[in-house]
């Protein structure tokens, strides 16, 4: 399954997931041919992306939540928040019933943090974000042998996290925050504030969560908002890290980036704006080419990424469906195998 842009539809894709409207309306169900009369329909609607199958049947994509398991989480979040108002409180009780069951969904997997993930781009959706967060924090604390009080504070604090933006009016959808007006970007940088005050007084969560609220988008170098600490507790570190790559991958308060650029961009800053240690063990389990990713090797190939390889989240298995002149081939190739191999280009 790939994500793919609406422009770039040829006619015969195959939906992987119902395309909705942004009313969560299905339009098309998943399994549907995208004829072109399709495709017109879906571009005067404005739906700019869909999700469409892979053409190679053996890829396999691992996923740290199960596709339908993830979607009834979402549908709950989703539910909870929405109808939620300032300062009443009662009903985001529920969430935190909500985090520990994701997070024992997580740990009845098998060799849970022994694997590499297959983690891809999404649309901008908050509660798809919150729901990832949740996951990849879990896996960052359980890979770092955390205390359970404290795995069970950084989910909860994962689906409070972007409480604050539901009292913003202007929107952040897959955008540069330096697109915004001085005014605007001021008032975006408020939301831990809001989130934070939202749950001050509340004696059903801890202060762990709270700081965790309110610190999320602060950096060790001064950089972060609201209050531009550079001494955060570790595991509002962990919250920071895998926020700021979710963000990136999906398209909140930014341009929508590929895994790759977001791993890079985590690398880049790694001791600088984000504590390298959790950098590093978020970096151990996410893929940074997931399956079904087109890539084109050193040697001008072009394949299809099947499935990782433990251990080198940047040395998958890729199927190559082009030589280097261009002439249609079908050749398994496991980048572990080659020493003068590598991944040199993302092909949208």
């Amino acid at each position: 399954m790939r994500l793919c842009k609406v422009d770039n539809l040829r006619g015969t894709e195959v939906l992987a997931k119902d395309a909705m409207t942004m009313e969560y309306k299905i339009l098309l169900s998943a399994g549907t041919q995208l004829k072109p009369e399709y495709i017109e329909k879906l571009k005067e609607l404005n739906i700019l992306e869909v999700y469409v199958k892979e053409d190679a049947p053996d890829t396999k994509q691992v996923v740290i939540l199960k596709e339908d398991v993830e979607a009834g989480f979402k549908s709950k979040v989703k539910n909870i928040l929405e109808k939620h108002t300032y300062s009443h409180n009662e009903k985001l009780m529920e969430l935190a019933q909500t985090a520990d069951t994701i997070i024992t969904n997580i740990l009845e997997e098998e060799e849970v943090v022994e694997k590499i993930y297959d983690i891809k781009e999404r649309s901008s959706d908050i509660y798809e974000h919150s729901i990832s967060l949740c996951s990849l924090a879990t896996l960052v604390a359980l890979k770092m042998g955390l205390p359970q009080e404290t795995v069970h504070d950084i989910g909860v604090s994962s689906l409070l996290h972007d409480l604050g933006l539901r009292y913003l009016s202007i929107s952040y959808e897959n955008q540069d925050l330096d697109q915004l007006s001085e005014m605007e970007y001021a008032e975006y940088k408020k939301h831990p504030i809001y989130g934070y005050s939202t749950l001050r007084d509340e004696n059903w969560i801890s202060e762990t969560v709270k700081n965790m609220i309110l610190y999320h988008h602060e950096r060790l170098d001064g950089s972060g908002y609201p209050l531009k600490t550079t001494d955060s507790p570790e595991e509002c570190r962990i919250i920071q890290i895998c926020d700021a790559f979710d963000e990136m991958i999906c398209g909140i308060g930014c341009k929508r980036s590929k895994v790759f650029e977001a791993v890079r961009y985590l690398r880049t800053n790694k001791d600088i704006k984000f504590d390298g240690k959790i950098v590093d063990i978020l970096l151990e389990f996410t893929a940074v080419y997931p399956a079904g990713t087109v890539v084109r090797t050193n040697e001008s190939e072009t394949g299809i990424v099947l499935y990782q390889n433990k251990q080198f989240p940047d040395r998958p298995v890729i199927r190559i469906t082009r030589d280097r002149n261009g002439t249609a081939v079908d050749m398994i190739k496991d980048m572990t195998e080659y020493n003068d191999l590598y991944i040199d280009s993302v092909i949208e």
